[in-house]
């Protein structure tokens, strides 16, 4: 009897066994290398045993495969593709968006399973994504931007007095998300977080459960790279109820009380007013515009802060410039509105410098919904198949020297109107921090405007300067998803005498 429970519970190990590695050949089939997958781990264990941030781990297949603009790896048992070449790329996000149009978590939901996240513009797919984001495009133009600018300017001087009443040094990204909450709580559902005056806000608490890859995300992840047809008839659902129902409350009585009041302001929140009353949208749909919008601006927009003033901090020649040309433009212009910081060349130059050194996440990912064919060096043709990941490892393309000159080191000259700015980079296809194609960032024109105001106004009012407990190189923390640095970014803030 025992020899047969034994040998039951051998022949399940080894069917088991066999299953992980079965598609294991899958790429070598097709002509496609990479490197060799591990039983039960695939080639990015770390993205489930957080011993090396997934960046780290597919910098190092990437700069393995150097020569080769395609590298077939697997997550656990699923097959996906690393797309390299900058034409390729491009061909992926532009030339064949038609093929490449949904991205991988369109496949883990949808509006019965996660009521607000699978109405979120980022979930959809095909005809269904493309006519929401149509409807929302517009609340993202300059005019529209224009408008929010003095509620941008308002939390900008929240910041400042923040900064003057704390006398010790500050952890970047807290400081950040403040400042980013506070921005887009106030620009979406017209609401004060008061993020500078309450520990923990109620609004930015929820905003985290968003965003946050929690204990159970990994487990469904895992779940779904081990057993993928399980994407099939279960859907799961990332957001608790208790968020959705805090989020849609807020927009109802947001919504309400602009009513009520006779309050009219071209806003965002004016857009989705309009859009509700032309058609017919749900209170709850109109959260999931307003949740998408909110989860962009929050948390992406406060990384990208702490990353590029952290660089000004460690590199003094560029505060002192970037200093010079916003006070130059305030002397001349008279004020920092929207337009004005727009002219700011010297200020772009740094951000995008910084976004190419700090990555906000480790790659781009584009679901192939339909065969197709890539073509690659030498026209050598690839045949994709539906259902096939790609992953565009954009961390590894802006630090591969290759396409930037010495590329750790941070030098936004390379980015100036001499060397054809940052439409030379976007020409080669090797700078897209706001992703590439159609499904570009939606809301990266409202990022950029609160990214620069914040930029500007600390650096016009503080010197600022690394403190002693960032832990330097700033080395990406393995148990979060996006790139953000172990022990975070501490500075320090002298006001500028006037």
């Amino acid at each position: 009897m025992i020899c047969i429970f034994l040998l039951t519970i051998l022949s399940a190990l080894i069917a088991f066994y066999v299953y992980l590695i079965w598609d294991f050949n899958y790429w070598k089939k097709r002509g496609i290398p990479g490197p060799t997958p591990r039983a039960f781990f695939g080639n990015l264990p770390s993205m489930f045993t957080q011993k090396k941030h997934i960046a780290l781990e597919m910098d190092k297949i990437y700069k393995e495969f150097a020569d080769q603009p395609l590298v077939g790896i697997f997550s656990i048992r699923t097959p996906q593709l690393m797309v390299k070449d900058p034409e390729l790329i491009q061909e992926v996000t532009v030339k064949n968006f038609k093929s490449f149009h949904d991205n991988e978590f369109s496949q883990l939901v949808d509006k019965k399973s996660d009521p607000l996240f699978g109405r979120n513009p980022f979930m959809l797919t095909g005809e269904e994504w493309k006519e929401r984001r149509n409807e929302i495009t517009p609340a993202f133009s300059p005019a529209r931007i224009k408008v929010l600018q003095p509620l941008i300017d308002e939390v900008a001087g929240r910041l400042t007095n923040y900064i003057k009443d704390q006398h010790e040094a500050l952890d970047t990204k807290e400081l950040a998300s403040k400042y980013t909450t506070d921005v887009v709580s106030s620009c979406i559902f017209a609401t004060d977080a008061q993020s500078f005056k309450t520990e923990k806000p109620m609004i930015r608490e929820a905003g985290r459960k968003l965003v946050e890859f929690t204990f159970t995300t990994y487990i469904i992840l895992f779940l779904v790279s081990l057993f993928p047809f399980v994407k099939k008839f279960k859907k799961f659902q990332f957001v608790a109820r208790e968020v959705e129902i805090f989020f849609t409350k807020i927009m109802v009585d947001a919504i309400k009380y602009r009513k009520d009041n006779n309050v009219v302001r071209a806003d965002y929140l004016d857009h989705l007013m309009q859009m509700q009353e032309k058609k017919q949208l749900t209170d709850l749909e109109l959260a999931a515009h307003g949740v998408s919008f909110f989860a962009d601006g929050f948390e992406t927009s406060s990384i990208v802060i702490s990353h590029c003033l952290y660089d000004i901090a460690a590199n003094p020649n560029v505060q002192q410039k970037l200093r010079a040309e916003i006070q130059n433009v305030i002397t001349k212009k008279g004020g920092l509105t929207y337009d004005n910081i727009a002219e700011m060349e010297y200020l772009d130059q740094v951000l995008n410098e910084s976004l190419r050194c700090h990555s906000i996440a480790s790659h781009l990912s584009r679901l192939c919904t339909e065969k197709t064919e890539l073509t690659g060096l030498k026209d050598k043709k690839y045949t994709i198949e539906a259902g096939t990941l790609i992953i565009i490892p954009f961390y590894s393309v802006f630090l591969d020297a290759k396409y930037y000159e010495n590329p750790e080191k941070f030098d936004p000259e390379r980015f100036n109107a001499e060397n054809g700015g940052v439409k030379a980079y976007q020409d080669k296809n090797v700078f897209f921090p706001f992703g590439n194609g159609p499904r570009k960032c939606l809301g990266m024109r409202f990022a950029l405007a609160q990214i620069k105001r914040c930029i500007v106004e600390v650096v016009k009012n503080f010197e600022i300067s690394v403190d002693k407990k960032t832990k330097e190189p700033l080395h990406p923390d393995p148990k979060q998803f996006m790139i953000v640095p172990i022990g975070g970014v501490w500075l320090n803030f002298k006001s500028i005498e006037k």
